[in-house]
C-alpha cells in the first residue's frame, strides 16, 4: 500500500548485517514483541579508539523496521561512538530515501537501539521503560520522556505526527488528551500554538502513501465537515474503492464489514488474506482513512473483533 523508495526495498529484500555480531561488546535492546516491534543491535567496538568495527541487528517487525535496522548498521560502521551518537532518526530515514510518515517510528527505534548499545558498552544505564505512572500510551508502553524527546527532535505538531513517530495514540486513543498536553507544552516552548485536530505535517523527503484515484477527490471535500453516520460509512466505502485497484493488481481485495465508533472492521480477501504484508496493507488503509475523515480511526481485521458474550 505504501510507495517505498528503492533503497528501502533493497534493504528489506537484502538486509545488511542481519544477525548477531560475533564477539560483540555492546548490545542494545529496544521495543517489545508484544507491542509489534523489537530490535536488538549488537556492536563490536575497538576499546582503544572506540571505533565501531562491526554491527549486526535482529529485528522483529515490518519491512520498514528491517530496512531501518539494516541501514543503521551500515551507517555506524567505521564511526567512533561519539560520531555514531550524532545520528538522528531523520538521518536513518534520509539514508533510505525517505520513509512513509506512519513508519517513522521504525527509524526512531533504530536511534534508540544505538543509544542503548553505546550506553551498554560504557556501563551506563539506559532504559526505554519507565514506571507505570510515567506511561502516556499503555497500548504500546510509550512514556512521556520518549514523546517529549521525539517531538523536540523532529518538530512534531500533531497527534498524528506523534503516532507516526512513536506509535503512541495508535491503539485505543485514550491517551490522546495526554499527548495533546505534551504537544501544547513543547510547541509553546518553541513559540508555536498547538491546534487540536491538526493533521500531520508533510515532511520533505518522506515517501507518502499513494493518493486515491482522481474521482475520489469529492470524498475528501465532503469529509471536511461533521458527517452523519451514513455519510461517514459512504466516505469509508469510497476510500476503500479508491484503494481497491492496487490491491486487485496483486490478486487481493478488501471489504468493509462494520463500523463501530473509531474501529473500522474489514476483511482482506484473495492474495491479501494471510499475506506476510497484511499488517502493512491494513496500516496503509488506516492512514488513508485518517487523512480523508480528518479523525483517528483504527482499521481492524474482522477476525480480531472481540466476541460479545450474551448476558455479560
Amino acid at each position: 500500500m505504501w510507495d517505498y523508495s528503492e533503497t528501502v526495498k533493497e534493504h528489506f529484500y537484502n538486509p545488511r548485517n542481519a544477525g548477531a555480531v560475533a564477539e560483540a561488546n555492546a548490545v542494545g535492546d529496544v521495543g517489545s514483541i508484544s507491542c509489534g516491534d523489537a530490535l536488538r543491535l549488537t556492536l563490536k567496538v575497538e576499546p582503544d579508539t572506540e571505533v565501531i568495527l562491526d554491527a549486526g541487528f535482529q529485528t522483529f517487525g515490518c519491512g520498514s523496521a528491517i530496512a531501518s535496522s539494516s541501514a543503521l548498521t551500515e551507517m555506524v560502521k567505521g564511526k567512533t561512538l561519539d560520531e555514531a551518537l550524532t545520528i538522528t532518526n531523520q538521518d536513518i530515514a534520509d539514508f533510505l530515501g525517505g520513509l512513509p510518515p506512519e513508519k517513522m517510528h521504525c527509524s526512531v527505534m533504530g536511534r534508540e537501539a544505538l543509544q542503548a548499545a553505546i550506553a551498554n558498552y560504557r556501563g551506563e544505564e539506559w532504559e526505554d521503560d519507565h514506571e507505570e505512572g510515567a506511561l502516556v500510551c499503555k497500548c504500546f508502553a510509550i512514556d512521556e520522556v520518549m514523546i517529549r524527546d521525539t517531538i523536540k527532535a523532529n518538530n512534531l505538531s500533531s497527534i498524528e505526527d506523534v503516532t507516526n513517530y512513536t506509535k503512541a495514540g495508535g491503539g485505543c486513543s485514550s491517551c490522546h488528551e495526554g499527548i495533546e498536553k505534551i504537544l501544547s507544552e513543547e510547541m509553546a516552548a518553541r513559540g508555536e500554538t498547538f491546534v487540536p485536530g491538526a493533521v500531520g505535517k508533510k515532511k520533505e523527503g518522506v515517501v507518502k502513501l499513494k493518493s486515491p484515484k482522481p474521482e475520489a477527490a469529492p470524498v475528501v471535500a465532503a469529509a471536511k465537515g461533521k458527517l452523519t453516520t451514513v455519510q461517514r460509512i459512504r466516505v469509508i466505502e469510497e476510500v476503500l474503492e479508491g484503494l481497491r485497484p492496487a490491491l486487485k493488481a496483486d490478486g487481493g481485495d478488501v471489504e468493509l464489514i462494520d463500523v463501530d465508533g473509531k474501529n473500522i472492521y474489514v476483511n482482506l480477501v484473495g492474495a491479501c488474506s494471510g499475506c506476510q504484508m497484511a499488517a502493512m496493507t491494513l496500516g496503509g488503509v488506516q492512514q488513508k482513512l485518517i487523512e480523508t475523515l480528518g479523525e483517528f480511526v483504527k482499521v481492524v481485521p474482522h477476525s480480531e473483533r472481540p466476541v460479545a458474550i450474551e448476558g455479560v
